[in-house]
């Protein structure tokens, strides 16, 4: 590695350990936001990921106007498709099953949370099985194209993105500030060490311009889990790995702000761009999150589990790692980073989402308690 890419790898662990430590105190998870709307009518989660978007689109859109963005919209973003609805409402189900979205799974694994560590594998395991559709899949994507050229809804309705990014925070800013003249950003019965999530949210728009500033491109980490699957299949399988396009392509490029030198990189077991920008983030998670339980003497592994309760999470994280190959993209990616920009293929995971999360949450209420009424679990 040159230089510049010590610095990428180093200031994005830095990021990834502030927002696992982050997402640890407030205990803050997209996945129990959405199952608590819909099994609680609790929008306690709700709110700061409204703000984060805000934030996001301001900061982003404010890159965008002083020349800062290194790339409008973001590489690794493509034309809408209709495979987009169905990877969020894949991605939605699983997320809610798994007990935690992508970045939940790993900030929970840190502070030993054994069933995060559960859907982990589960994520390593649909990743693999995604690849052996993904020939299918791509040619799927293609049929259902929405668009050729146009990324962003403004470039779809042919207007300049600062009147409905604009708009967008007008109307996020407004609900913010309804909340705070409620006094719905304070928890009255915060715990020791507790992070506001109105404090989270900010801190993690901040920290994701940060890693757009560094590394040209938004929060993303599916695509390491897919390298996973690729590392343990090369070691099981290598015969069959070889067969597989998904792991033996490297289809992505992007050349890093630092050093303008374009560089490649795919889901096989190579370091490459993807390595680069999204396993430091990884580790840095776990690492955050393991700091913040250690300080408050928190960490803990908890061996005794019902059955189907890991069953669930297991299949809750295959299947959010389908969705996330499917859509193509995660949560963070989508909400984090190509919603504040208008992303057609945000906007179309957000629209699949949603019902996929309302069904998540049927799903789990009828597993873990049948026929009796779901108490409020730990997100």
């Amino acid at each position: 590695m040159n230089f510049s890419v010590w610095i990428v790898v180093s200031g994005l662990l830095v990021i990834g350990i502030a927002a696992g430590f982050l997402m640890h105190r407030s205990d803050f998870c997209m996945a129990g936001a959405f199952r608590d709307v819909f099994l609680f009518k609790s929008y306690k989660l709700i709110r700061p990921l409204v703000l984060l978007i805000t934030l996001s689109a301001l900061l982003f859109e404010l890159f965008h106007l002083t020349g800062v963005l290194p790339s409008y919209p973001f590489r690794w973003f493509s034309p809408p498709a209709g495979v987009n609805i169905f990877g969020g409402v894949v991605f939605g189900l699983g997320m809610v099953l798994a007990g935690g979205c992508v970045v939940g799974v790993l900030y929970k694994m840190g502070s030993g949370n054994l069933m995060a560590l559960v859907a982990f594998i589960g994520l390593l395991v649909g990743s693999a099985l995604y690849a052996e559709i993904h020939t299918w899949w791509i040619s799927l994507a293609k049929q259902t194209n929405f668009s050729t050229s146009a990324v962003t809804l403004p470039q779809w309705i042919g207007v300049s993105p600062i009147i409905p990014v604009l708009a967008v925070v007008a109307i996020g800013g407004f609900f913010c500030w309804r909340w705070q003249q409620a006094g719905l950003w304070v928890d009255k019965n915060e715990a020791e060490g507790f992070i506001p999530l109105w404090l989270t949210a900010t801190g993690l728009a901040a920290l994701g311009g940060l890693t757009v500033l560094l590394s040209g491109i938004p929060m993303g980490v599916t695509t390491s889990y897919a390298k996973g699957a690729a590392l343990v299949e090369s070691w099981i399988v290598p015969g069959h790995l070889a067969t597989l396009p998904y792991f033996t392509t490297m289809p992505g490029h992007h050349t890093l702000p630092l050093d303008g030198i374009l560089r490649s990189g795919g889901a096989g077991a190579h370091f490459d761009i993807v390595a680069i920008v999204q396993v430091p983030l990884i580790l840095g998670i776990i690492g955050g999150a393991w700091l913040s339980a250690q300080l408050l003497g928190e960490f803990r592994i908890i061996w005794k589990v019902p059955f189907n309760q890991i069953a669930m999470v297991f299949t809750g994280g295959v299947i959010m790692a389908l969705g996330a190959r499917m859509s193509p993209g995660c949560n963070v990616w989508h909400l984090w980073g190509g919603l504040p920009l208008l992303t057609m293929q945000s906007l179309l995971f957000v629209v699949g989402l949603v019902p996929g999360a309302w069904l998540g949450g049927k799903v789990l209420q009828r597993v873990l308690v049948p026929g009796a009424p779901l108490k409020r679990l730990n997100s």
